[in-house]
């Protein structure tokens, strides 16, 4: 939902009303993960996507009739042999569609999940989808120290829901569970149950480019497009400025390595982290590489020749890393493209980080038999580290 977050905002400003579509569950091959929104206005406008328009049209009517009937529903679209009308996703995936009305009128949980995306700022929005008649639909807020918003059917029931959730928003995890309506774990013999959907809205990702070089200026743009917060350092004043990089979040003149030091102190690396080193000078390459490749970030690449590549595995060695600490350095980083041009290789190196962030063969399509979007499971909570 962050993508379409902002024009909720400007709805519930404007005093309209809306439903809201959105994935809570894949099966097979589908367009987009749990958490794609898409929502249409009283007045009919629409924004966001859920399929990618296989089943955008069905969909927009379950909106309009939400809005009509004031109840929210789950509705399930997969591939239909025995229509080829129906709406159906063609690509012979199955979806899960919860749609939900909302009032023009104040609703505690959504409006503290709207102005938490606004401000960047972590939070998860819990909704029941499932349960006994007077729950689905309801949404609460669940922020890492607080919550917003009731179930109003038992404090137990709450309690627990959130504290799952709260799980969910540390691990930025998008998952359904389920619990007993009394608020305990449901087992074989509960005859009764309520469906939860979390969905975890935690601050953009980091993408860090070392090298305030032309290269970095093609990579920033793609980095933003991609949903990184882009930050370029570079030692070099003269080279290190906001006017050579207008694509960039930040830019930053410093030693490469002391950056990265001071920002895995202050907490703001983690696990989707991505670092790219294009200097492919040893003087600023060595030192950062040599902590960047024992933090656990997502993607480290460096750029540089072959011979570049092999005097710097070779200097890493002589500083003490093991190999299996470099093997996790992509370097020559990207693939191989015959990228020429700075945006070419910035699309090589794009390409990279979104294969190893989604498990991609990096192999063309036309090549392959198998499903082109790979399978997301989305976990129950007890799968969450």
């Amino acid at each position: 939902m962050r993508d379409i977050a902002q024009q909720l905002q400007a709805w519930r400003a404007a005093g309209r009303g809306f439903a809201v579509a959105t994935v809570v569950a894949v099966s097979g091959s589908a367009p987009r993960p749990p958490g794609a929104a898409m929502a249409v206005s009283t007045d009919g406008q629409t924004v966001g996507s859920v399929s990618g328009g296989c089943v955008e049209a069905a969909v927009y009517e379950l909106c309009l009739e939400a809005l009509r009937t004031g109840q929210p529903v789950l509705q399930r679209f997969g591939y239909s042999d025995e229509d080829a009308f129906a709406a159906a996703l063609t690509c012979g995936g199955i979806i899960d569609i919860f749609v939900r009305p909302v009032p023009p009128t104040p609703e505690p949980g959504l409006d503290a999940v709207l102005d938490s995306i606004s401000g960047d700022e972590p939070v998860a929005l819990l909704r029941v989808i499932e349960g006994p008649a007077v729950l689905p639909g309801a949404a609460l807020a669940v922020h890492p120290d607080r919550h917003v918003g009731t179930l109003s059917d038992g404090a137990d029931l709450e309690h627990a829901a959130v504290t799952q959730a709260r799980a969910l928003l540390e691990a930025g995890k998008t998952a359904t569970f389920q619990l007993a309506p009394d608020g305990r774990s449901c087992d074989p013999h509960t005859r009764q149950t309520v469906t939860f959907f979390v969905e975890s809205h935690v601050p953009a990702p980091r993408m860090l480019i070392f090298g305030a070089v032309d290269f970095a200026g093609a990579v920033s743009r793609l980095g933003g497009f991609l949903g990184y917060r882009v930050t370029i350092c570079d030692a070099r004043e003269v080279f290190a400025t906001e006017a050579r990089f207008p694509y960039a979040d930040e830019v930053v003149v410093g030693w490469p390595h002391l950056y990265l030091d001071r920002e895995a102190a202050a907490g703001t690396l983690d696990g989707r982290t991505v670092v790219c080193v294009l200097t492919h000078d040893a003087k600023f390459d060595i030192p950062l590489l040599e902590r960047a490749l024992r933090m656990p970030l997502g993607y480290i690449g460096a750029m540089g020749s072959r011979r570049t590549h092999h005097d710097r595995l070779g200097r890493l060695r002589e500083a003490g890393l093991t190999e299996s600490e470099i093997g996790g350095l992509h370097s020559p980083i990207g693939l191989d493209l015959g990228a020429r041009t700075p945006e070419e290789t910035a699309v090589a190196i794009a390409a990279e980080i979104v294969a190893r962030k989604r498990g991609g063969g990096c192999l063309p399509l036309t090549g392959g038999d198998g499903p082109i979007h790979r399978a997301r499971h989305v976990p129950t909570v007890a799968e969450v580290p």
